[in-house]
């Protein structure tokens, strides 16, 4: 066996040790072997001074922070722009039937003008550990849906992160033209009640996962066990109470999104502590 000096030893040792904790980031995080759930702040980290939902300060916030994730809504505007915002709505003008033109002057709660996803990544291709958690929202008509996921994945894969971004949308058009183009892209199907596609029926239809609120997955406890067996990751949506936060880490959700990252952090640390 060949012998180095001590010199060049410490020196292996120290790149091995920096190569580990680089390929564990933003990896499950494991205690005794019980896996814990990663935290995405819903409309980014908001609930604090100065920032606002889908805001770029809510994702600079989430990533000085360290979240897993930056959840955030995008809607296709009437000349194809795309703009970051939840309601179809924004002080009474409907996005999706308006030109850009006449919503990119609108202020957002902390003064913000409406942002872009443009804005939105190039804030995220300047870091690799915050991920993008992008809900395309629903549109009028199948084609225009397929349309919304084509622009959005045109602009995701122009900046570069297509690496870090993960799609969820409650349109099934907009899912499956994301699995379409192609099948290595992170697609989760958004519902909100136990009425929702069974995990066995979306690993079929080619999903990474589900992504289903808390009230569908109180009442159907056992698709946390169906996903897993199927290989299909499990987030669970918008986690505010810190007893229903303990339930989901119990349960084994894979991710948690809340509008209260830092108390669901509270929650994990404390579960790492036992």
């Amino acid at each position: 066996m060949k012998k180095y000096p001590i010199g060049a030893l410490i020196i292996i040792l120290f790149i091995i040790f920096f190569a580990a904790m680089s390929n564990s980031k933003n990896k499950e995080v494991n205690v005794g072997g019980e896996q814990l759930p990663h935290i995405i702040a819903h409309r980014g980290h908001w609930d604090t001074e100065g920032s606002a939902q889908n805001s770029r300060k809510a994702l600079e916030l989430a990533i000085a922070h360290g979240f897993y994730g930056c959840e955030f809504d995008v809607h296709l505007t009437k000349d194809n722009r795309v703009v970051v915002f939840h309601d179809h709505d924004i002080q009474g003008i409907n996005i999706q039937t308006t030109d850009y033109a006449d919503l990119k002057d609108l202020k957002l709660p902390n003064g913000e003008t409406l942002p872009t996803l443009d804005e939105y990544l190039e804030i995220a291709s300047k870091q690799k550990g915050t991920k993008l958690i992008l809900e395309i929202k629903g549109h009028q008509g199948a084609e225009r849906n397929r349309e919304a996921a084509r622009e959005v994945h045109k602009l995701v894969k122009q900046y570069g992160v297509e690496g870090i971004t993960e799609y969820i949308s409650f349109s099934m058009d907009v899912c499956k033209e994301l699995i379409a183009m192609d099948d290595k892209h992170k697609v989760f199907f958004l519902h909100w009640d136990k009425d929702a596609p069974s995990p066995k029926e979306l690993k079929a239809a080619g999903f990474y996962g589900l992504d289903y609120a808390w009230g569908a997955m109180k009442e159907r406890p056992e698709w946390i066990t169906e996903a897993r067996e199927v290989g299909l990751k499990v987030n669970i949506w918008t986690v505010n109470d810190e007893a229903d936060m303990r339930h989901f880490v119990e349960a084994g959700a894979d991710f948690i999104t809340t509008d209260a990252p830092e108390l669901l952090k509270k929650v994990i640390d404390e579960k790492k502590k036992k």
